[in-house]
């Protein structure tokens, strides 16, 4: 597999940073210790490279009616300045990414302008997929533009309940509202003052990790001039670089899928708890409508097959990706992400189980090599931050 490296990869190993491979980038893993990078997230803030990420901007008169088509939520119903957490899915109703588009305003009268951001190592699909869809959705194809500018952008988060606080020390005072009014999943342009100059930066109040927190668009070139203004900004300690492991960590905690682990082409928005962003009654075809309408009719996620659910440990020991889930003994479910909770003190995992041992309360083990480990189910999130 071919390395990819962010624009931030030499401020990563000033850092000393542990890499890992991520969707084929080089990713910093970790700074020092993964547990006081999540304690720092929790506490204060944590400042995350999230530039493996994609971005591919679609612009032109049809482009609303198109990420319609091309995606399973009613992406037209967004007003200018929003987010909207969706699904790209195949035509077997197989998810092919989660993703979160934006609805930014157009320069063009009479045109639209959205921005799409997919995961790492699906970006290139997405963005493709959204390519072939463009022509093919409609007789004569559909009047927009899909341009995959992931090569060119950076994408760094401020994250916790200090980031605000942090972010507007680069803010010039008089345009601190624009910070401090943006609302959760919306996205505005601001000024930031970066050695010496202002730049306008599209700042989203998105994230992944459970806490109030920000992710900042930038162009590559102007990255880590950015990096380097918001460690420069922050009082000794209050903001802490973060890596992958602390973000999964967090991520967990808060009940967040993680595609490839909760969420993949095997498997359907209804079982992932993600039914309601399956805007099935929206006026026109969409890719997948009729296989996610019939997978639906059979109840998936309710009353037949598997559901994703919250495991909380009794004991001390974590269950891990792939272990089997049982209910006195037999084979009920699998583990797709677990691992001991900083935040809480106990282990935690999400899991498909059959829909029959879903109800919260219901006690299951988790099958660790060879030893049954109680753990109850519980709602999801298992962590809330405190408003």
């Amino acid at each position: 597999m071919t390395e990819n490296y962010t624009a931030l990869y030499e401020e990563h190993k000033k850092l000393g940073a542990s890499f890992t491979d991520f969707g084929g980038w080089q990713m910093p893993l970790k700074y020092s210790s993964e547990l006081a990078e999540h304690h720092a997230v929790r506490k204060s803030a944590g400042l995350f490279d999230l530039s493996h990420m994609g971005e591919v901007w679609v612009t032109g008169p049809e482009a609303a009616a198109f990420l319609d088509y091309a995606l399973v939520g009613k992406i037209s119903a967004m007003s200018v300045g929003k987010a909207k957490y969706s699904l790209i899915c195949n035509h077997a109703g197989g998810i092919i990414d989660d993703l979160i588009t934006y609805r930014r305003p157009s320069e063009a009268a009479g045109a639209d302008t959205f921005l799409v951001v997919p995961n790492a190592g699906n970006a290139k699909v997405v963005a493709a997929a959204l390519a072939e869809r463009a022509v093919s959705g409609k007789a004569g194809g559909f009047d927009v533009v899909v341009e995959d500018a992931s090569a060119e952008t950076s994408l760094i988060a401020v994250q916790g309940p200090k980031a605000e606080e942090i972010l507007l020390r680069l803010v010039p005072a008089a345009q601190h509202e624009l910070v401090t009014g943006l609302k959760y999943y919306a996205a505005v342009e601001v000024p930031f003052l970066v050695g010496g100059a202002s730049q306008e930066l599209l700042l989203a109040r998105t994230g992944y990790t459970g806490e109030d927190g920000f992710e900042i668009f930038v162009a590559n070139d102007d990255a880590a001039a950015l990096w380097q203004a918001l460690v420069a900004i922050a009082d000794d300690g209050e903001l802490t670089p973060a890596g992958l492991a602390s973000r999964d960590s967090l991520r967990l905690e808060a009940g967040m899928p993680l595609y490839g682990n909760e969420l993949s082409l095997d498997g359907d928005p209804f079982s992932a708890g993600l039914g309601a962003i399956v805007a099935l009654s929206k006026e026109g075809d969409f890719v997948g409508k009729e296989a996610l309408a019939a997978t639906k009719a059979t109840g998936a996620g309710i009353t037949a097959g598997r559901k994703l659910v919250g495991l909380k440990g009794l004991g001390r020991r974590a269950g891990r990706g792939h272990y089997p889930v049982l209910k006195d003994g037999v084979s009920v479910g699998e583990v797709t992400s677990g691992q001991p909770s900083p935040s809480l003190g106990y282990p935690v995992a999400m899991a498909y189980v059959d829909v029959e041992h879903t109800e919260p309360g219901t006690a299951l083990d988790i099958d660790l090599r060879g030893k049954a480990e109680p753990f109850e189910v519980v709602a999801l999130p298992f962590y809330k931050r405190q408003k």
